[in-house]
């Protein structure tokens, strides 16, 4: 199916007005103060829905020995308690964005489900390269898990970095030991942190390009490189992986990273559903309110969360 006008219109828009910036934008720590002074400005602007309840959580970890859990809970004013809940990483490439800024996706997810959605607010690059997110992505998880919020009703869930995230955290969920989430959804995920694949791309991204994702790559990892091999997400083992659901936009240049990434987990044996949206920019998910494409991913990653946690509901009520 061809692209809708509306999304055709932001597309262009973003490759005339966004694009030339991103693309030279430095990457060093002064450019990337401005670029999260700029978000989060924009994120005040932004009107939520009153159906949705936002609460800031400030958990210090004191007890646990764990990172501390900060971030927000988004949770439907009239949704009745659920056996379950999704836990969100935000998008922006591990150095900018936050909470605030994913409202947009986390409130249509709780409204869409009927589960409330933790936010952390992980660290950020350059101060905190990897794996620090990771670290407060697993804290994160644990302090469900300690809530009794049980491992089968809980989906990880991220877009762009977040997405690169949550995979690793199902990764290193499997590696620890810890109880295995009911599934995984990753919007636009940006699987390879060197940008090989992307810098093969061909498509006209309206957003982001492989050469200013590869400067901001550089400041992710950090000192240890890129031979963490917690960053390598397509040479994991990916045993006993949950159901995978994965959206990525035909148009943006992070495509062929998605591909990568559907094909290593079917081969591993993992169930996961690769969904190619004709047209679609990155993390177009977020214009849910506008875009009907949009709109309609959302719909489909309500049905796979809805699936993959039934048996987590099932048992709630027996």
């Amino acid at each position: 199916m061809d692209p809708s006008v509306r999304s055709r219109v932001i597309s262009n828009a973003l490759r005339l007005g966004v694009h030339p910036f991103m693309d030279r934008i430095p990457g060093h720590a002064g450019s990337i103060r401005t670029a999260r002074s700029t978000v989060d400005a924009a994120s005040l602007l932004m009107r939520h829905t009153p159906r949705v309840r936002f609460h800031a959580l400030q958990d210090p970890g004191v007890e646990s020995g764990e990172p501390p859990v900060t971030g927000e809970w988004v949770v439907a004013r009239d949704a009745e308690a659920a056996p379950g809940a999704i836990l969100y990483l935000h998008g922006g490439g591990y150095v900018i964005c936050s909470p605030r800024t994913h409202r947009s996706i986390t409130a249509r997810l709780t409204l869409d489900t009927n589960l409330p959605v933790l936010v952390p607010r992980y660290r950020l690059a350059p101060e905190h390269p990897f794996p620090a997110p990771l670290e407060d992505a697993v804290a994160a998880y644990r302090w469900l898990l300690a809530r009794g919020v049980p491992a089968d009703g809980i989906v990880l869930a991220g877009d762009s970095a977040g997405g690169h995230l949550a995979a690793a955290l199902t990764g290193e969920i499997c590696r620890t030991g810890l109880p295995s989430p009911a599934g995984v959804v990753l919007f636009s995920p940006w699987v390879d942190l060197t940008c090989e694949l992307s810098a093969q791309a061909h498509a006209r991204d309206p957003y982001i390009s492989a050469r200013s994702a590869r400067r901001v790559a550089r400041l992710v990892v950090g000192p240890n490189g890129f031979d963490d091999p917690r960053v390598a997400l397509l040479t994991c083992a990916w045993t006993n992986t949950p159901p995978v659901l994965i959206q990525v936009g035909g148009a943006e240049v992070l495509l062929p990273e998605a591909e990568a990434l559907a094909e290593a987990l079917t081969a591993a044996g993992a169930d996961c559903e690769l969904q190619v949206w004709n047209g679609q920019m990155h993390v177009f998910q977020l214009l849910n309110r506008v875009l009907p494409e949009a709109s309609a991913a959302m719909r489909d990653t309500a049905r796979f969360i809805t699936a993959v946690t039934e048996p987590a509901r099932t048992k709630s009520a027996a």
